[in-house]
C-alpha cells in the first residue's frame, strides 16, 4: 500500500496569492524542496489537490493553469523530487461538483492510480476546508500550515499547526 501526503498548493507549496496562474508571480514557500525531499525519503507518495475557482470564474483557462502546473512540477523534478499527481478542482465555488474541498473527489481520484494506506497518509494544508477534506476521506493525520489563510487557532480540527512546511520533521518521522 502507499502512503500518499496529500498537498493543497497556494498558501502550502507557494505564497498565497489569489488567483495565481502566471509563472513569473509563483514564489514557492521558503523550505519547500527540502520538506518535499524529506517526505519522499520517507517513502510518501506526493500528491498535489487544489481548488482553483479561478478557472470556473473566468478568471483563468485550464490550459494557463496547465502550463503553470507543467512548470511546477519540472522545477520539483530539478530537485529530484517526484509529484506523483497533480489534482485540480476547476470549478466555482456555486457550481456543484464532487471534487472542490472539502469533497473528497480529488482524492477519490488518486485512489484509482495509487493503492492508498489511508491510515498511514497525511494532509497538508492552509485552510479548515483542506483539513475537512482529510477527515470526509478518512485520513486521520493532517497538519495545517499559517503560510496561506488566516485561520483561528483553536478551532482548528488538524492534528498539527505548524508555521509552515518547512517543519513538517518535527511531525512526520516515518
Amino acid at each position: 500500500m502507499d502512503k500518499v501526503v496529500f498537498l493543497d498548493r497556494d498558501g502550502v507549496i507557494n505564497i498565497e496569492k489569489n488567483y495565481l496562474y502566471k509563472i513569473e508571480e509563483f514564489e514557492f514557500i521558503d523550505g519547500v524542496f527540502e520538506s518535499l525531499s524529506y517526505l519522499q525519503n520517507l517513502g510518501y507518495e506526493l500528491v498535489i489537490i487544489t481548488n482553483q475557482s479561478g478557472i470556473g470564474r473566468g478568471y483563468y483557462t485550464q490550459e494557463q493553469y496547465n502550463k503553470l502546473t507543467v512548470w511546477l512540477k519540472s522545477k520539483f523534478k530539478e530537485k529530484n523530487i517526484n509529484i506523483t499527481e497533480v489534482f485540480c478542482c476547476p470549478h466555482a465555488p456555486n457550481q456543484e461538483c464532487n471534487c472542490r474541498k472539502p469533497q473528497i473527489g480529488m482524492i477519490q481520484e488518486s485512489a484509482k492510480i495509487l493503492d492508498i494506506d489511508y491510515k498511514n497518509s497525511w494532509l497538508i494544508g492552509d485552510k479548515s476546508s483542506d483539513i475537512q477534506t482529510a477527515i470526509n476521506a478518512n485520513i486521520p493525520n493532517t497538519v495545517q500550515v499559517k503560510t496561506g489563510h488566516a485561520f483561528d487557532e483553536k478551532s482548528s480540527k488538524a492534528s498539527y499547526i505548524i508555521n509552515s512546511i518547512k517543519q513538517i520533521d518535527t511531525i512526520i518521522k516515518s
